[in-house]
C-alpha cells in the first residue's frame, strides 16, 4: 500500500514510518523543512514537500495514495484554537480527496480532552466543546465512502527522542530547583510507548473498519506523583506538592494538562485488533536515564 503520512518526520511519526515500511508499504511523508526531507529519505521513505498549511500539496499527496494516515497537529499552545482549525481543515481537505474510494483515513486525536476523572473507552464521544474538533471532522467522512478510523494517544507517549509533556517536566524541575507534582499527585495520565503506538497505526491502517475509535494506551492510569519521584531522584532534587489552584504558575501552560486526572481503558482495542502492548512502560522507560540525558 502506498500510504500518505502527515506528521511522517515527528517523533511518533517517525516510528510510524520504519513500522509501516517494515511490513512492506511504501511511504510518502509531508516534509515542511531539508532536515524532515533528510530524515524522512534515510528512513526509506519518498519525500513530499508541504505542510498543513498547504491544501494543494495535502490533496496531491492523498490523491497519489492507497491510504493516509495523519498526525500533524501544530504544537502551539498558546494559540491552541488556531492550531485546531488548522488540523480541522486538513482532514477535511484530506477526506475529501479519500471521498468514495474506501480508502483508509487514519487520524490522530488525544485522551487528554475527554471526560476527567474516569475511565474513557473507545466508546466514550469526543465532546463537541473541544477546540480540537479531529475526530468530528474525520468521522463526518464514514457517510462518504472513506474508511476512518480515529485514533487516540495518550497525554504521555514515551521512548527516546521525547521531547513531549514528561521532557518539558523535567526542564521544569530543573529550572526550578524541585520536581513537583500537582495536588495530592494522585490524579494519573494514561500512557504508552512509541513504538506500540506505531504498531497500532499500522494495525488501524490495515485492519480497522470505518467508524473506529482506537486508543493507544498501554497504561491506564499513571498517578503524576509517580512521575515527579522518578524526575526528582534522577535529577537529585526535592520532590513537592503544588496546590492545583498554582500548577499553572508553576508548570506554565503544561500545568493545566498536568493537573487532569484521565485515566484510559483500551481494553476494546485489544481485543478487536489483536494489539498487546510490549515496550517499556513510562516510569521503567524513565528509569533507564535516556530522558536525563543533556
Amino acid at each position: 500500500m502506498r500510504v500518505f503520512v502527515t506528521g511522517a518526520s515527528g517523533f511518533i511519526g517517525s516510528a510510524v514510518v520504519r513500522e509501516l515500511i517494515g511490513a512492506g508499504h511504501q511511504v510518502v511523508g509531508l516534509a515542511r523543512s531539508d532536515a524532515a526531507a533528510a530524515a524522512l529519505a534515510a528512513a526509506g521513505a519518498h519525500v513530499h514537500p508541504g505542510d498543513l498549511e498547504d491544501l494543494d500539496s495535502l490533496r496531491a499527496g492523498a490523491q497519489a495514495s492507497d491510504g493516509v494516515i495523519h498526525l500533524a497537529f501544530v504544537h502551539d499552545f498558546s494559540h491552541y484554537a488556531q492550531a485546531a482549525q488548522t488540523d480541522r481543515r486538513a482532514i477535511e481537505v484530506l477526506g475529501e480527496e479519500l471521498a468514495g474510494s474506501d480508502r483508509p483515513f487514519v487520524v490522530a486525536s488525544g485522551i487528554a480532552v475527554l471526560s476527567p476523572g474516569r475511565v474513557v473507552t473507545e466508546d466514550d464521544a469526543a465532546s463537541p466543546e473541544s477546540p480540537r474538533a479531529s475526530e468530528q471532522a474525520a468521522l463526518a467522512f464514514t457517510a462518504r465512502g472513506v474508511r476512518v478510523a480515529v485514533l487516540r494517544l495518550p497525554p504521555t507517549v514515551h521512548g527516546e527522542g521525547d521531547h513531549g509533556f514528561v521532557s518539558r517536566l523535567i526542564d521544569i524541575a530543573r529550572d526550578r530547583g524541585v520536581s513537583a507534582y500537582p495536588g495530592d499527585g494522585s490524579n494519573r495520565w494514561p500512557a504508552v510507548h512509541r513504538l506500540d503506538a506505531a504498531h497500532l497505526f499500522k494495525l488501524a491502517l490495515e485492519q480497522a473498519p470505518t467508524g473506529a475509535v482506537l486508543h493507544a494506551v498501554a497504561e491506564e492510569g499513571v498517578p503524576v506523583r509517580d512521575i515527579g519521584d522518578v524526575i526528582g531522584r534522577h535529577l537529585k532534587l526535592p520532590v513537592t506538592s503544588v496546590p492545583v489552584d498554582e500548577a499553572a504558575s508553576h508548570f506554565g501552560w503544561l500545568g493545566i494538562f498536568f493537573a487532569l486526572d484521565v485515566p484510559a481503558s483500551s481494553a476494546l482495542t485489544q481485543q478487536r485488533f489483536d494489539w498487546h502492548p510490549v515496550q517499556p512502560a513510562l516510569i521503567a522507560d524513565l528509569e533507564k536515564g535516556h530522558y536525563f540525558n543533556d
